[in-house]
C-alpha cells in the first residue's frame, strides 16, 4: 500500500497545516474543566473557518470534503492534542451522519440542526442502552404510543454519556411490541428541556460522572422529530451505531506506546532507568506491535477511503484491541510508577493522567460495544463465520420474557 500524499492531498494537507498554525488556540487560553465549555470557543473558530465536519455538504457548515481530506486533516490536528473535539463526538460522528441518511428529503429540517452541532452551540446524547437490555439493544422496553400527531414516551436508558449537557437527545423506542424486537421499533430526536425527562448523573470510579440515568415520563415529541418509517427504528440504530464505531476506531484514548516508553526512561528499578530493564523492554516490545498492528489496520480503513471504499466492519478490530491494550498500558505504567501508581493528584504529579486513564478505559470497552459484541462483529461480517443461533429472532416481544 502507498500512503504518500497525491499532489492534491499534499496541497490540502499544507493548506489545513497553515490554517491551525495561525489558528490554533493555545492551551493557556482555554478555560475550565467542562470539556464540552473548554473546548466550544475552539469549535466557534473551526467552523467560522470552515474546518469543522469538513466532510458534510457546505450548506450544513462544511466543505463537502472528500473521506481522505477528512483523514488527513484529522491527522494534522492531532498535533494539537489539547484541542482535541472528542466531547462533541456523538453529534458530529454519529447524529449528523444519521440524520443527512434519513431526513435527506427533509432539508429544512437538516439546515436547522446541523449547523449548531457543527459549531458547538448544542450538543447531542445517544438514548440507546436500557437496564435490562444489556448489550442487546433490540430488548429495549421504552415505549412510544401515539397521540394524535405526537408520540408519548416512557421508559429509562442508562449510560448516557453527557446527557446532562446535552441540548438533543437521538432515541429508539419500542413502538408496537406485537411484532418480534427487531421490527417494532422507532426512532426519534427530542429536546432534552422537555417536560417529564429526569437526568440522574452516575457516580464513575475516576470520579466523574460522563454516565447518566435518563427517565421518561409522558414525554410528548411530535411526530415530525421522527427519524425514519414508523418501525424502521432497528435499521436507523444500526446504521447510527456503525458511525459510532468508525468514529471510535479512529479515537485515541489518552495512553499510547509513546507515553509508556516516556515513562519508562523516567522512573528507575534497583537504581537505573525502567527503560533497562530487560523484563520492561519485552513488555514495551509487546506494545509496539500491538500499536504497529491497529496503525495498519488504520492504514488499510485509510487505504480504502482514499479509493473511494467504505472500510465496513473491519473498525471493530480497533474498537476491540485499543480498550484493552489501552488499559494494559496504564496497569503497567501503574506498576512503573509504584508506589505513586496508586496517587490520582494532578496536582503533585504530572503524570496522573495514568492512574485517570485506567480508571476510565474499562467503559471503553464497552461504549459502542461491548468486547464481546466487536468479536462476533468481526467474527461474523469480517471472517464470514456462521451467525449465533437467536432463537427470539421470530417470536413477537409481548410473548417473550419482560417483554409485556
Amino acid at each position: 500500500m502507498d500512503f504518500n500524499d497525491t499532489p492534491e492531498e499534499a496541497a490540502f494537507r499544507q493548506k489545513a497545516r497553515n490554517w491551525l498554525a495561525e489558528n490554533a488556540i493555545p492551551e493557556s487560553e482555554l478555560e475550565g474543566d467542562n470539556l464540552i465549555h473548554r473546548h466550544r470557543p475552539w469549535l466557534k473558530r473551526l467552523y467560522e473557518g470552515g474546518w469543522s465536519c469538513i466532510s458534510w455538504p457546505k450548506r450544513y457548515g462544511g466543505q463537502g470534503a472528500s473521506p481522505i481530506q477528512e483523514v488527513i486533516w484529522n491527522q494534522e490536528q492531532s498535533h494539537y492534542p489539547h484541542l482535541k473535539t472528542h466531547r462533541f463526538s456523538v453529534g458530529q460522528k454519529m447524529v449528523a451522519p444519521t440524520l443527512m441518511e434519513f431526513l435527506e428529503d427533509r432539508p429544512e429540517t437538516l439546515e436547522r440542526l446541523l449547523p449548531p452541532i457543527a459549531s458547538g452551540d448544542e450538543t447531542w446524547v445517544q438514548l440507546f442502552s436500557e437496564p435490562a437490555g444489556g448489550s442487546d439493544l433490540a430488548a429495549l422496553r421504552t415505549r412510544a404510543e401515539r397521540d394524535g400527531d405526537a408520540w408519548l414516551v416512557n421508559g429509562q436508558k442508562i449510560w448516557s454519556s453527557h446527557a446532562v449537557e446535552a441540548k438533543w437527545g437521538f432515541i429508539v423506542t419500542r413502538t408496537d411490541p406485537t411484532v418480534p424486537k427487531h421490527k417494532g421499533l422507532t426512532c426519534l430526536y427530542l429536546d432534552m428541556e422537555n417536560p417529564g425527562i429526569e437526568i440522574r448523573p452516575i457516580k464513575q470510579a475516576n470520579g466523574e460522572s460522563e454516565f447518566n440515568e435518563v427517565f421518561f415520563a409522558d414525554v410528548r415529541i411530535p411526530d415530525n422529530q421522527r427519524v425514519g418509517q414508523v418501525g424502521q427504528g432497528w435499521e436507523v440504530a444500526v446504521t447510527m451505531l456503525s458511525h459510532e464505531r468508525l468514529a471510535m476506531g479512529g479515537e485515541n484514548f489518552g495512553v499510547d506506546y509513546e507515553a509508556l516508553r516516556k515513562l519508562a526512561g523516567e522512573v528507575c528499578i534497583d537504581g537505573r532507568p525502567a527503560i533497562e530493564n530487560a523484563q520492561v523492554r519485552a513488555k514495551l516490545a509487546d506494545f509496539y506491535c500491538v500499536e504497529a498492528g491497529l496503525r495498519a489496520t488504520t492504514n488499510r480503513a485509510i487505504s480504502a477511503l482514499s479509493k473511494g471504499k467504505n472500510p465496513g466492519s473491519e473498525t471493530s478490530i480497533n474498537n476491540m484491541v485499543i480498550g484493552a491494550s489501552t488499559q494494559e498500558i496504564a496497569a503497567f505504567a501503574l506498576d512503573l510508577m509504584e508506589q505513586a501508581g496508586i496517587v490520582l493528584d494532578e496536582s503533585t504529579q504530572e503524570s496522573s493522567f495514568f492512574q485517570q486513564a485506567f480508571l476510565s478505559i474499562p467503559s471503553m470497552r464497552i461504549a459502542g460495544g461491548t468486547d464481546e459484541i466487536q468479536a462476533n462483529i468481526v467474527a461474523e461480517s469480517v471472517l464470514g463465520l456462521p451467525r449465533e443461533p437467536r432463537v427470539d429472532k421470530n417470536v413477537p416481544f409481548n410473548e417473550l420474557p419482560g417483554g409485556k
